[in-house]
């Protein structure tokens, strides 16, 4: 998914596709080489492009990364898709445009000292970028909660790297996938919590022990996942923190 921006007239700069990892038809994350001097935060987008067309994505990497990982969902040109597909076809030397400068204020907020993160399929990218920073930054004092949905269970892309990060640090991050078709055959396997992330909300603020005076909801991805997180979190006292992602290019 990427997020839809107006863009200025600026200086672009060329970079290199250093990697990519297909995990569904759809889904693949892709790192591309970081420009000399650039900087930002963690939870901010870049924006790169192809042919002239340009999109905003979220960097999963952390800032003291040196390469910038990206993780993209295709959008079909059905389907209104442009640059997506444009990417799909990329392979490692390539290159895309990147802009010069980041840009966004879905960051991490160290004022709370719970951190409940809502997510759906790509918009567990900024999160990543948080908890790899905090981490490397040897930083304490707060609990990471992440709430995750997809309606399938292969699109959990970092669920391998959530799992590992609750297993070394239980009392840093919490990790709960979900998944909206539970009994679609795609999910036979699945074992896990069933049912759309937004639903799940009261369940788990209460299982936490969570409460308005000291925990920042941060709601990334589906518009209609974070109107739904507003209108549950809001009138209980809790500050709401969104960064919308279209599934559109």
């Amino acid at each position: 998914m990427t997020t839809l921006r107006r863009f200025r007239q600026v200086k672009l700069s060329k970079v290199k596709v250093l990697k990519r990892e297909d995990y569904t038809p759809d889904l693949m994350l892709m790192w591309v080489e970081k420009p000399e001097g650039y900087t930002f935060k963690a939870g901010q987008y870049c924006t790169i492009g192809i042919d002239g067309i340009e999109r905003a994505y979220s960097i999963s990497s952390a800032p003291y990364e040196d390469s910038l990982e990206l993780f993209v969902e295709l959008v079909h040109p059905e389907e209104g898709g442009v640059l997506t597909p444009k990417l799909w076809e990329l392979e490692v030397g390539d290159s895309v445009t990147i802009r010069p400068r980041p840009k966004g204020i879905f960051t991490f907020d160290p004022k709370y000292s719970s951190q409940l993160l809502v997510a759906t399929v790509t918009g567990v990218v900024p999160y990543v970028s948080f908890l790899r920073q905090y981490l490397h930054d040897g930083m304490s004092g707060h609990r990471f909660f992440v709430l995750m949905g997809a309606s399938y269970h292969d699109e959990f892309i970092y669920d391998g790297e959530l799992r590992r990060l609750e297993a070394e640090h239980p009392d840093l991050v919490t990790f709960v996938p979900t998944v909206s078709r539970p009994n679609d055959p795609l999910n036979g396997e699945w074992k896990g919590e069933a049912g759309r992330v937004n639903t799940l909300l009261d369940k788990y603020v209460a299982e936490f022990g969570l409460g308005p005076e000291n925990t920042l909801v941060y709601a990334c991805g589906h518009p209609g996942m974070i109107e739904s997180v507003k209108e549950i979190m809001l009138p209980e006292g809790y500050e709401v923190k969104e960064e919308r992602f279209w599934k559109e290019d």
